[in-house]
């Protein structure tokens, strides 16, 4: 896929899940993470202290084992079925919508894995009659709690999302909550039975134990040295560093910055760890109060920086350098000619309390600080003595929303889904970035790619810079939230030297595609051993 990572395709769903357990149970130094799913494992590793050809080794020497049974335990899942596909699914199947719910109620399900979002879990051992085919184009708002349907799985939504499976009931059920321990209802080998809530039974599901673990900007005694009054903004602003890595066995994504160099060289202008939070300001329009004295600088998407001190007196302040404010000096950002996203670090950094290891909110995931409001108030806390500044320049210029933009792929790991004209118009053609482009990706609007393979494709790990293609034969090309996992086939993934670049292009803009190799990378073990 990238350099760092390989997908490894397996015969089906069992094949996987051992192999998975093969490798958390002898790891292999050098493999980062392993994300399972219905017929592969996405495996990153470092490139620098594991070779491609000794990973392929290492994972053909664990792959053909058999896994456990199922023994976990069984959780009961109330469901009014008022789904909105339920008609679609029972026609799509030749069935009456009361044989489709008979169906789903009946079937012993088993947690299989998590993907896609935190505490959305694959549920696998359905009766094979309920096996029906994604949406062709996915929701842009899926409800918390929608039962669905997507090949042989069943699965419940657990937060609000975008989300392409047919959806057939709603559950009361919180399927994770961030401060409930284990956060996520069901866990990998629970077994699972959904229950019809009309049949006037009453089903409960035990509480867990709490733990508090919510998210918020104050600092403890001694922490702050001053802090900043939000006053007004225009696109939310968002807490992010550099993310959750090592979470994926959760349903946890990375996250964090959708430039990773731009929050990097925002922190070294002030003297603060890389991975120190900062905001991220979407297209400017952000104005805040100075509490106290600071050191502020601003790095991505260069904006105009106007600061109103005390006295009244208005000065510009450069881009891209330190800035010293004094107390009650108001600073009031503009907006970009360029790029999309811009990064307000300050030296101490902010008091903000980490969820799950990391300040970064997680838009899709719904994991981390809130955005911020007018009238809040955020704690910056003391510098370290003997902090260390850097100057920065520019990793890269900007893009405008006039631009073509030209951005490095890998083709694969499913470009043979694809036909040779579709995969010609993919490299050919320019894509116009859509407004419903997110945090979570960028849809993209052009001649539609066709497929050569009609089938349904299994849900499969999917990374940051991933180009998926839903039926609609539309790409949306992954940014820092995307979903853990996926079901439409991915024709290219974004060259790791590109990731950065490709967040900050703006609405309005084109792409166009430069295939850096022409083959798809997965491996399949039992062609290697």
């Amino acid at each position: 896929m990238r350099g760092d990572c390989v997908l490894v395709e397996l015969a089906h769903l069992e094949e996987a899940l051992a192999l998975f357990d093969a490798l958390e149970n002898n790891p292999v130094a050098g493999i980062r993470e392993v994300i399972p799913a219905a017929r592969t494992l996405l495996i990153a590793f470092d490139p620098h202290t594991l070779s491609s050809e000794a990973l392929v080794d290492a994972v053909a020497a664990r792959a053909g084992g058999e896994r456990k049974p199922a023994s976990g335990a069984l959780v009961e899942i109330p469901v009014r079925y008022d789904g909105e596909d339920l008609a679609e699914v029972a026609a799509i199947l030749n069935m009456s919508a009361d044989e489709v719910i008979r169906l789903h109620a009946e079937s012993e399900y088993v947690a299989a894995f998590t993907g896609f979002a935190p505490g959305f879990v694959y549920l696998s051992g359905g009766d094979p009659r309920l096996n029906v085919p994604r949406r062709k184009s996915p929701r842009t708002q899926v409800p918390a709690g929608a039962v669905g349907l997507a090949g042989e799985f069943s699965g419940v939504y657990p937060k609000a999302s975008p989300g392409g499976w047919q959806l057939i009931g709603t559950t009361p059920l919180a399927m994770f909550e961030i401060d409930r321990t284990p956060a996520s209802l069901l866990q990998p080998g629970d077994r699972v039975r959904f229950r019809n809530m009309a049949d006037g039974h009453a089903y409960e599901v035990k509480d867990q134990e709490k733990v508090s673990a919510k998210p918020g900007t104050g600092a403890g005694p001694g922490q702050a040295s001053a802090a900043i009054e939000i006053l007004s903004m225009g696109l939310p602003v968002l807490f992010q560093d550099l993310g959750r890595p090592g979470l994926a066995r959760q349903g946890i994504s990375v996250s964090g910055a959708v430039d990773r160099v731009s929050l990097k060289a925002a922190n070294r202008l002030v003297g603060n760890p890389a991975n120190a939070a900062a905001l991220e300001i979407t297209l400017g329009g952000l104005s805040f109060r100075m509490r106290g004295r600071g050191v502020m600088a601003l790095a991505g998407a260069e904006i105009p920086v106007a600061i109103t001190d005390a006295s009244g007196r208005k000065i510009a302040a450069p881009h891209h350098s330190a800035i010293a404010l004094d107390d009650g000096d108001v600073v009031s950002l503009g907006r970009p000619a360029a790029g999309m996203r811009s990064y307000l670090a300050f030296r101490g950094g902010f008091a903000v309390t980490p969820v799950l290891g990391s300040a970064a909110t997680d838009t899709l995931a719904q994991i981390g600080p809130a955005a911020l409001g007018a009238g809040d108030v955020i704690a910056i806390r003391t510098a370290p003595v003997g902090a260390f500044v850097s100057s920065e320049q520019l990793a890269f210029a900007m893009p405008s929303s006039e631009e073509t933009v030209a951005l490095d792929v890998v083709m694969g790991p499913r470009t043979d889904w694809f036909t040779d004209e579709a995969v010609q118009s993919f490299l050919t053609q320019e894509w116009s970035v859509t407004p419903q482009s997110s945090r979570v990706g960028i849809r993209l609007k052009g001649q539609a790619l066709e497929r050569r393979n009609p089938s349904e494709l299994p849900s499969e790990a999917a990374v940051r810079g991933a180009i998926q293609v839903p039926a609609s034969g539309q790409p949306v090309l992954f940014l820092a939230d995307h979903p853990l996992t996926g079901g439409y086939p991915v024709i290219a993934n974004l060259a790791g030297h590109h990731l950065d670049l490709a967040g900050q292009i703006p609405v309005g803009a084109r792409i166009r595609f430069n295939a850096v190799n022409r083959f798809a990378p997965y491996i399949t073990p039992g062609k290697h051993a």
